[in-house]
């Protein structure tokens, strides 16, 4: 008995299109796909939100001071002259930081092995390339993913079919977050 599906592709072709089709999920809620592939996904995918879940909430929340550039009215820093150069005036504010545990630590590591990193672009045509920003989708598993299946025991994912492809009569699966 197989370990796992081929899906008619080598090594790293097939990796790489679970590993995508895994980060798609977890970022969208949902994906289109075929049966087989929806299946080894959800083999992918289960562990990472389990561990989600149980390593929520293991950090400890630290205040740090830190020096915050002083802004004018329109979000410009100020400056002033000291020895004939213009330097940008600082204040020392307090902040509060979550410090992972070494468990949390390990577990957000595990996740990013597994996990593509995410970037959204806006869909309007002005500022695409400008507007860009890279989405932290481990911290979306531990604040919302984890407290949402927290009480739940495993099967985070459903599987519901939606037919045959018309190309090639491939059985179409919904994958989604339960």
């Amino acid at each position: 008995m197989a370990m796992y599906r081929k899906l008619g592709k080598a090594t790293k072709p097939r990796r790489a299109l679970l590993r995508n089709q895994a980060t798609m999920l977890l970022y969208n809620g949902k994906i289109v796909t075929t049966e087989a592939r929806a299946k080894e996904v959800k083999k992918i995918v289960e562990p990472i939100i389990a561990l989600a879940a149980k390593e929520m909430d293991n950090y400890e929340t630290i205040t740090v001071e830190a020096k915050v550039a002083r802004k004018d009215k329109d979000g410009k820093r100020v400056k002033e002259v000291k020895d004939g150069k213009k330097v940008t005036v600082y204040d020392t504010v307090q902040k509060e930081i979550k410090k992972d545990k070494p468990s949390r630590m390990h577990a957000r590591r595990q996740i990013l092995k597994t996990l593509y990193p995410v970037t959204e672009v806006p869909k309007e045509v002005a500022g695409r390339k400008k507007n860009t920003k890279q989405i932290d989708l481990v911290d979306k598993l531990f604040t919302e993913y984890g407290p949402k299946y927290a009480s739940r025991n495993g099967g985070y994912t459903r599987i519901v079919k939606i037919g045959q492809r018309k190309g090639d009569a491939a059985m179409m699966v919904v994958l989604e977050l339960v």
